[in-house]
């Protein structure tokens, strides 16, 4: 499992757990498949941030590899 701070590791259509801004302070986390990508930068320490297929933007916390 890796955390998802760094882009490289993230591609379009990876399944990723992430926290979207509402569930920030619970660390709640999101299910869903990659769609679009939203960090430029190759890092961050908070997650990379993505959009899901189904539209919801967060950052990933975990990438799930199967």
């Amino acid at each position: 499992m890796m955390n998802g701070q760094q882009r490289a590791d993230i591609s379009v259509g990876s399944e990723v757990q992430i926290v979207l801004k509402k569930d920030q302070r619970s660390s709640e986390l999101t299910h869903g498949f990659v769609q679009d990508i939203l960090t430029k930068s190759p890092s961050h320490s908070h997650g990379i941030k993505v959009r899901l297929e189904d539209g919801q933007v967060g950052r990933v916390k975990e990438i799930i590899i199967e």
